[in-house]
């Protein structure tokens, strides 16, 4: 095992855990169409037009661009065993 793989393991490790982290930290939309309709919910409210600054859109970002480093460095994790010499 060389020491790219080690550091990539670790990488992986460390997205892993802030990813599961970031997702418990996010709210839940348990709001369906039929609770909407009786409380009256829609999205013209304040925070229905912000919601691209809010704390979720936020979390939603950054769980995304996680989500895509883990994947390129899972690749690149995979891939190193075969440039490398052994």
């Amino acid at each position: 095992m060389s020491v790219l793989e080690i550091i990539g393991g670790i990488a992986l490790l460390v997205i892993c855990v802030a990813i599961v982290c970031i997702c418990l930290a996010q709210d839940q939309k348990s709001q369906d169409s039929l609770s909407a309709a009786l409380t009256g919910a829609s999205t013209d409210s304040f925070y229905g037009k912000n919601e691209g600054r809010s704390k979720e859109a936020i979390l939603n970002k950054i769980t995304r661009a996680l989500g895509i480093i883990l994947f390129i460095v899972t690749l690149a994790v995979n891939l190193i065993p075969l440039f490398t010499d052994k």
